[in-house]
């Protein structure tokens, strides 16, 4: 068995073959995009449904979403559309990753494209769905919840030591755009699908033995701020969105490790199990 990559290519070469995944990849975007903005109002109202069920919790009343000028929901349809292309074309975008690298691969390593590509779109859907039905309902019943607050209110602050009375109380009302909810969707939908795709990319670093179980678990304590980096980008600046996306990165980290052992292992079997050389 060869233990070569089939063909070596210039550097035009790659620059070409990027150009050719580039194209097929806007291809399958825009054809995905179309197809979504054909359902683009139903996409909506799927998008706006925990935002929704929130304001009720919240007992704000009619849910309402603004826009502030003539041409903001056209062009926040449009958004829609693209988000759901991006997800309706996932295992097209990742073959193009994989199709890309290949050439770099070894014969044997390249039967892996179709797989890695439906595994990877999986994991990104599945990511994107723990930040919809996992992540969004508690942040958003949090953040609707300043609204109950009644301002001016306010007794016995610090234990007693100091009382703050107002003679009229206020509330704080949300007034939420299209467009900056749907921003933040946006973000947060594309942050999980993104982040769940950290044990398949250990699995194929540890394949191809850039990284080591040991050097993955002595990073272990500095993933920790790595992490909340990773969120803070991906995030809103808030706290609590960081933490609702860090926490999982750092479990999905300690899991990757799992994956990185069991490959690590499976790949010292054949040397194990290969006789020894006469003297």
């Amino acid at each position: 068995m060869s233990t070569e990559p089939d063909k070596v290519m210039s550097f035009t070469d790659h620059l070409q073959e990027l150009r050719t995944r580039l194209k097929y990849a806007l291809i399958s975007v825009v054809v995905t995009m179309i197809i979504a903005y054909a359902f683009s109002d139903v996409l909506f109202v799927w998008l706006a449904q925990l935002l929704i069920a929130a304001w009720h919790a919240a007992d704000l009343g009619t849910p309402k979403l603004h826009f502030a000028n003539p041409i903001e929901p056209f062009f926040t349809y449009i958004k829609i559309s693209l988000l759901g292309g991006i997800f309706l074309s996932a295992p097209v975008l990742f073959y193009q990753l994989w199709a890309f690298i290949a050439p770099g691969l070894y014969r044997r390593e390249k039967k892996y494209a179709i797989p890695f590509a439906m595994v990877s779109a999986l994991f990104f859907v599945g990511g994107a769905c723990f930040g919809y039905f996992v992540v969004f309902p508690l942040g958003f019943q949090f953040f609707l919840g300043f609204a109950q607050l009644d301002m001016g209110s306010m007794h016995d602050v610090l234990g007693g030591a100091l009382s703050v009375s107002m003679k009229e109380t206020f509330q704080i009302q949300p007034t939420l755009m299209m467009s900056e909810y749907l921003a933040l969707v946006w973000r947060l939908l594309l942050g999980f699908g993104l982040i769940f795709e950290l044990p398949l990319l250990i699995f194929f670093l540890t394949m191809a033995g850039v990284v080591t179980v040991g050097a993955l678990w002595r990073f272990n304590r500095y993933f920790i701020i790595v992490a909340f980096v990773i969120s803070a980008a991906l995030t809103p600046p808030d706290v609590v969105t960081q933490v609702f996306m860090a926490g999982p990165l750092v479990i999905l980290y300690n899991l990757s490790i799992l994956v990185a052992f069991i490959v690590q292992r499976k790949k010292k079997e054949p040397d194990e199990a290969a006789p020894a050389p006469e003297e």
